[in-house]
């Protein structure tokens, strides 16, 4: 928790009243909420977000991974650079919610906040600018294509060169569980790394369902398959080390008499270190492997792009502490007890810098407190200006003590 010295300290002082910024921010909001696009696809969010930057007087820099861009902001006081990023797609799913600003897109909607995400940091990049005496050094406000679907956004955008030059990277992501006015931080891991699988099982021919000892039974072979998943987080592996393998999706035949020539299934594995899950990815396929051989069927296992787990980092972590308190009250500060088993593809800038996500509360009634990816997913706009107010602070802070 911050020391009492660090609360003392005054926080920025911003032109903007909370009501300004909410003035600002919330026509901003419900504009990408009704125009969403899916991932490398955000080409119109894209041009919308740009063009409000510019006539907000900043100057663009793209472009990156497609529809990805970047605004800098530099301080009055030298310094380095530390980097803040906002996420541009949208779910393909059909917005079901009752409002004026609801999706304009059939099948495409922004349940996971996105919209919310890219107008923080539109409030980011403002403050900041107004802040900038405070400012010892430089603060990169980066916009990424595609965090929802593998291969996401995050890789292309480092490839390009976005954290070039930054000594640290900070992000947002909205949250249901919390209520407007409190922020949830966690030291460590905040999610899991994740990794998509599939598993395909050829027998090269089909059989009769009352002959199964003819042929080889790929489904009840899938299903021991399965079971033998199920049984390994927690048996293999160090039980204090969180993982969880989910199958979500099994293909089989058509007939209810004849035994399929081939199954294919596939789900998730998930840890809360990147070790874990490595070694569960070796051993599920050696697992399919042995199953396989026993039982005189080919067996392929498949990954996705893996998806490392979102490590925050001490400093910044504390940083993000020390701004919240400061800003909005010790109260305000949301110790995260557990890392959700989500992904976030933030994790890719902080295998490459130092730095944290923030969970930023969005709750303050029923209509918002649907959880993420939810059809009628949606937030009280309060926690715009609040969510900008705190990032700004964060990052002042950030290079405060990297000049210092």
């Amino acid at each position: 928790m911050p020391s009492p010295s660090t609360l003392e300290r005054a926080p920025v002082h911003i032109p903007f009243t909370d009501a300004q910024l909410h003035a600002v921010l919330s026509p901003l909001r419900r504009h990408l909420h009704q125009h969403p696009e899916v991932g490398f696809q955000e080409h119109a969010t894209s041009q919308f977000v740009r063009d409000w930057l510019k006539h907000q007087g900043f100057e663009i820099h793209s472009p990156l991974a497609g529809t990805g861009f970047f605004v800098e902001i530099e301080g009055a006081q030298p310094g380095p650079a530390v980097g803040y990023r906002a996420d541009m797609d949208a779910l393909p799913i059909q917005d079901a919610k009752d409002v004026r600003y609801a999706s304009k897109t059939p099948g495409i909607a922004h349940l996971c906040g996105h919209d919310a995400h890219m107008t923080i940091a539109c409030g980011v990049a403002l403050l900041l600018r107004e802040a900038a005496d405070r400012l010892h050094g430089t603060v990169r406000v980066f916009f990424q294509p595609n965090e929802e679907s593998s291969p996401s956004g995050a890789p292309v955008m480092i490839q390009e060169g976005v954290l070039d030059g930054l000594h640290a990277a900070y992000c947002v992501h909205v949250d249901p569980t919390i209520a407007v006015g409190r922020f949830g931080v966690k030291e460590g891991a905040l999610t899991a790394g994740t990794s998509p699988f599939i598993v395909r099982i050829e027998s090269g021919q089909a059989g009769h369902s009352a002959r199964p000892h003819e042929t080889v039974d790929t489904v009840w072979l899938a299903t021991q398959i399965m079971t033998q998943f199920y049984q390994l987080a927690g048996r293999v592996t160090d039980a204090r080390k969180t993982a969880v393998i989910t199958v979500c999706r099994l293909r089989a035949g058509e007939a209810l008499n004849a035994i399929p020539g081939e199954v294919e299934f596939g789900g998730t594995l998930r840890c809360t270190d990147a070790e874990t899950l490595t070694y569960l990815r070796e051993k599920m396929r050696r697992v399919a492997g042995s199953m396989a051989a026993l039982y005189g069927a080919d067996v392929d296992v498949d990954y996705a792009d893996r998806l490392p787990p979102v490590i925050n980092t001490h400093d910044e972590t504390q940083t993000v502490r020390e701004a919240a308190a400061t800003t909005f009250g010790a109260e305000a500060v949301r110790e995260i007890p557990v890392p959700s088993m989500g992904g976030e593809d933030f994790a890719f800038y902080l295998e490459r810098v130092p730095g944290a996500m923030v969970r930023i509360g969005t709750a303050s009634g029923r209509e918002t407190r649907y959880p993420l990816h939810h059809a009628r997913f949606d937030i009280d706009e309060t926690a715009l200006a609040l969510g900008a107010r705190l990032m700004s602070e964060v990052l002042i802070r950030d290079l405060e003590k990297r000049a210092a």
